[in-house]
C-alpha cells in the first residue's frame, strides 16, 4: 500500500512581510538563499492590494490573482493563508471558509471573542478547517525553557518570567491604529500568552493582573505588563516593551532547586543547588552594611548545567495542517487554545483599565 502524501495547493493573502515570510518558508526560495521547501505543498499564487506586491510576487515565480474573489474562486486552491492587518481576519477567512478553502489565518486571529465566535460558527458550518499561525510555538527558546520545566531540572516552578523588550517603538503603520487591530497586547501578546499557556498545559489561570504601556504612543498600548496566578502556585509574569534600551533574558525560571535564565538563540544556563545540607554565604558589605540572606550561595554547594540542546523546523506548522486536514493528524493549534488566548489578552486589556486584579478561569 503507498504511503505516499497527497499534494495540496495553497494560495497567500497579504504578501508584505509576514505574507512574504510564508511564501519563503513554503517554496524555500529566499531572496538570501534557499532551503528545503515544505513537501507536498504547492504555493499556486498570491493577491494583495498592493500593486508592488503584485509585481514582487511575479518577480519570484508566483502568480499573482487579479483579486481575492479570483482566488478563492479557483478550484485548485485547497488551503488559504491571510497574512493582512488584524481586523481584516475575520471578513476574509469567512469568505474563504465558504468558498470551501481551509484556512490558515494569521495571529491573532481577530480582534474579539466576538469576532473568533462567528468564524468558528462559520468553520463549523463548512466542515472546512481554521487553524491560526501561532508560529512561535516552534520557537527554539521557548521549547527549551518547557523541556527544562517538563524533565523537573528545577524541582517544582513557582516562577515563569518572559520577556520581549525593544527599543524602536511600534512599527509606523496599521499596527499604530486601533482600529486595525494595533498594539503590542495582539502584536506580541498574542505569542507570549499563548506560550504560557503551552507551558502549562491543564492548568487552570485563576487571576490577571496588568498594567500598560503609553511611551510613544496614546492610541495603543505599546508596551504590557501581566502577571498570571495558575493553579499550583505557579506565577507567570509575561513583559512586553519597545522603548527598552537595555534589555532582558527571553525566559527566567525559578523552581525550589534550581533556577534557569534562557535567552534568543537558546544561550543561557541553569543553576541548581547540590548541598542543602551547607546553608552559609560569605555576607556582602553595601555602603549601608551587609547582608547575609541574600548572599549567593557558595560554589561547592551549587552547580551550573547547560541548557538541553531543542531542534525545531518551522515547516512541521504547515506539515500539521495537510496531516490534520487528510485525518492523518490532530491539528496542534487548536481553535479552543486560540479562543482562551483572545479572552485572556482580554482580561489583560479590563485589568489594566480597571487597575485591580481580574478572576480568569475562577
Amino acid at each position: 500500500m503507498s504511503t505516499k502524501k497527497r499534494q495540496f495547493n495553497i494560495a497567500i493573502c497579504g504578501l508584505g512581510g509576514m505574507g512574504n515570510w510564508h511564501r519563503g518558508t513554503i517554496t524555500g526560495n529566499w531572496d538570501n538563499g534557499r532551503q528545503d521547501p515544505v513537501e507536498n505543498l504547492h504555493l499556486v499564487g498570491s493577491f494583495d492590494i498592493d500593486p508592488a506586491r503584485q509585481a514582487f510576487a511575479r518577480e519570484h515565480g508566483v502568480e499573482p490573482y487579479p483579486s481575492y474573489e479570483a482566488m478563492l474562486a479557483d478550484p485548485k486552491v485547497d488551503i488559504v493563508t491571510i497574512a493582512v492587518p488584524n481586523d481584516l481576519h475575520r471578513p476574509l477567512a469567512i469568505a474563504a471558509l465558504r468558498a470551501g478553502k481551509n484556512v490558515v489565518c494569521e495571529k491573532p486571529v481577530t480582534i474579539s471573542s466576538a469576532d473568533l465566535q462567528q468564524m468558528i460558527d462559520v468553520a463549523d458550518a463548512t466542515g472546512m478547517l481554521l487553524t491560526v499561525h501561532q508560529n512561535r510555538r516552534w520557537d527554539e527558546d521557548f521549547v527549551c525553557a518547557r523541556k527544562v520545566i517538563e524533565e523537573g531540572t528545577l524541582g517544582p516552578v513557582f516562577r515563569v518570567e518572559s520577556a520581549v523588550l525593544g527599543c524602536r517603538g511600534i512599527p509606523g503603520d496599521w499596527r499604530q491604529e486601533p482600529e486595525h487591530g494595533g498594539g503590542m497586547i495582539l502584536d506580541w501578546g498574542v505569542h507570549l500568552l499563548d506560550q504560557i499557556c503551552q507551558m502549562f498545559p491543564g492548568r487552570r489561570i485563576r487571576t490577571v493582573y496588568a498594567t500598560v504601556d503609553h511611551v510613544t504612543n496614546e492610541l495603543v498600548d505599546d508596551g504590557f505588563y501581566t502577571d498570571l496566578a495558575l493553579d499550583g502556585g505557579v506565577v507567570a509574569h509575561v513583559e512586553v516593551g519597545t522603548s527598552h534600551f537595555i534589555g532582558k533574558p527571553r525566559w527566567k525560571l525559578f523552581g525550589r532547586d534550581g533556577s534557569a535564565e534562557i535567552d534568543w538563540g537558546c544561550k543561557g544556563r541553569i543553576v541548581c543547588v547540590t548541598d542543602r545540607s551547607k546553608n552559609d554565604a560569605v555576607p556582602i558589605r553595601t555602603a549601608a552594611g551587609l547582608t547575609k540572606t541574600m548572599a549567593p550561595r557558595t560554589d561547592d554547594t551549587i552547580k551550573e548545567f547547560p541548557l538541553p540542546e531543542v531542534h525545531c523546523d518551522i515547516r512541521d506548522y504547515y506539515r500539521n495542517v495537510m496531516d490534520a486536514i487528510d485525518g492523518l493528524a490532530p491539528i496542534e493549534v487548536t481553535i479552543p487554545q486560540v479562543m482562551r488566548v483572545m479572552k485572556l489578552m482580554e482580561a489583560v486589556r479590563r485589568s489594566a483599565e480597571e487597575r485591580r486584579i481580574v478572576p480568569f478561569e475562577d
